[in-house]
């Protein structure tokens, strides 16, 4: 009981340690010895995991278990080891379809080229992960040396990698350099985002940007990861942190599965944990600014602002702060409604790109703007928002950003509606825009149309305060009391602070000029 109440509050090292005590007194029966296995993996406590789940039939061990014996084994060299526990079965799943990937890179380790090919081509179309193929053919091709041979794997690759593209090109441009082809190692990470420009840059020089794939234990990290993040946006709850520790045990130097995992441990409350995990991964990682963002933000989530002020500052004062780091510090000040600072911090990040790329000025001068304008230096704030949208005049959220800070100062009623449709055009599928043009419809005294937008918008964002207000606001004006009440009551589930006490008012007394949403 004492173990469960553990697991129940998160600590779920201490519930492992609780039930190893029962199965280290023979008190404990298989189902307890699988759950002492998986709340030890969960805590990360892998020697404390691979000790008790030798008690374990193979039938019978759990999935995340046996990804960690075979972690285990390539971490002795055992490879053979490796692919014999992946496909050996088990009640709790089958496995097998990472054995194809585990046979190529152990041949690759072998430096037997043709077998290694062999048993990518073996993947069947079916294989959770067929689409990794080209990534890891690529991968390997490229530590036999054949860069253009290699070459439309990458491009495969790249094409398909989502959210890991930067890390990815990062570690195929190691590759590249590692195989003597220093112009297509530049190619690969020519444009990249400011955030890893730094290892952009080192490989620009010829040197390594920091990430390896180039083995079979980082590759079966690397596979381990990507599960992990299909799991966690189908939203499994214990799965995606057990896989995401075992790719850490894997590849230590693995920092992308230490970003996940401190992500995925801050958003299932777990911070003090996530923190730990993110802190790991050193300063000279290609993938720190991530890790330090991810840190604020799990700070901040758990309104632990100081705390989140404190790492930002830290980045700032090591003496080699760039921009990512002035941007979040930024971003903890803005959290902390401490606004000429936040907007000041914006600042020097803008300084530090200087003249570079549209895309690299333009989000930052709207952080800046939305510092001020929170300020109440709107002015100034109008100043940079326009200078945004002169970098970038399609982007939806710069034109509903200008065109609903005129729309609330009733300045420019024309273009500030004009400017929402635009972006409403751009992004129609965007429930903050959608509201922003039901707004602007309702400000120009259309109501019956504004209810129909901005019912549209609340359907497509029901948690949003600000909607649910706006829809009220125009179905009283409508004469719609009770609809408008209830609106209002939906509005009241999320919001906050001023907004909250505004819309029991509306709720009590109806709506007046002194409660109308600005």
């Amino acid at each position: 009981m004492e173990a469960r109440a553990a697991a129940i509050e998160g600590n779920h090292l201490r519930s492992a340690e609780l039930l190893a005590q029962l199965v280290d007194a023979s008190s404990a029966n298989a189902d307890i010895t699988r759950e002492a296995v998986s709340q030890a993996i969960s805590a990360g406590d892998m020697k404390l995991a691979l000790r008790l789940v030798r008690g374990l039939p193979a039938t019978s061990t759990p999935i995340e278990a046996q990804m960690l014996q075979a972690a285990d084994a390539l971490r002795s060299d055992d490879p053979a080891r490796a692919i014999s526990l992946l496909q050996s079965g088990s009640a709790a799943g089958d496995l097998a379809f990472v054995a194809p990937f585990l046979r190529a890179w152990a041949a690759a380790d072998a430096k037997d080229q043709a077998r290694a090919l062999t048993a990518l081509d073996a993947v069947s179309s079916r294989n959770l992960l067929s689409a990794l193929v080209p990534e890891h053919r690529a991968l390997i091709l490229l530590k036999f040396g054949r860069t253009a041979e290699a070459q439309p794997f990458v491009d495969q690759a790249i094409k398909v990698s989502g959210g890991r593209e930067a890390r990815l090109r990062l570690a195929l441009s190691d590759a590249y350099l590692r195989a003597g082809d220093k112009a297509r190692a530049s190619a690969i990470v020519q444009g990249m985002s400011t955030e890893l420009g730094k290892a952009g840059d080192k490989v620009l020089q010829g040197r390594p940007g920091g990430i390896r794939i180039d083995n079979g234990r980082r590759a079966f990290s690397e596979l381990l990861v990507v599960l992990a993040a299909e799991l966690n946006r189908l939203r499994n709850e214990k799965m995606p942190v057990a896989l995401a520790q075992v790719a850490r045990y894997a590849a230590p130097d693995n920092s992308a599965a230490s970003v996940m995992l401190g992500l995925m441990l801050g958003s299932r409350d777990r911070v003090d944990e996530a923190v730990i995990a993110l802190r790991t991964v050193p300063d000279s990682d290609p993938l720190s600014p991530q890790a330090r963002d991810a840190e604020v933000r799990t700070l901040l989530g758990a309104k632990r602002q100081g705390e989140a002020l404190q790492a930002a500052q830290r980045a700032i004062s090591g003496g080699n702060a760039g921009v990512a780091d002035y941007a979040r510090l930024g971003d903890v000040l803005a959290n902390m409604k401490r606004n000429d600072e936040a907007a000041a911090a914006y600042g020097q990040a803008l300084q530090l790109v200087g003249q570079g790329r549209p895309e690299d000025r333009w989000p930052l001068l709207i952080l800046q703007a939305s510092a001020l304008e929170e300020g109440n230096r709107w002015p100034e704030a109008r100043g940079l928002l326009t200078q945004a949208l002169a970098l970038a005049p399609n982007e939806a959220v710069i034109l509903n950003f200008l065109g609903y800070a005129k729309l609330e100062r009733g300045e420019d009623m024309d273009s500030a509606e004009a400017m929402i449709r635009k972006a409403s055009a751009l992004a129609p599928d965007d429930s903050s825009i959608t509201d922003s043009l039901g707004w602007a419809v309702y400000k120009r005294g259309r109501i019956k149309e504004a209810i129909e937008i901005l019912s549209r918008a609340a359907k497509g964002d029901p948690a949003q305060a600000e909607i649910h207000e706006h829809l009220g606001d125009a179905l009283y004006r409508a004469g719609n009391r009770f609809e408008a009440r209830y609106a209002w009551s939906a509005a009241l589930q999320t919001a906050e602070d001023e907004v909250a006490t505004r819309l029991k008012t509306k709720i009590e007394t109806g709506l007046t000029p002194a409660t109308a949403a600005p």
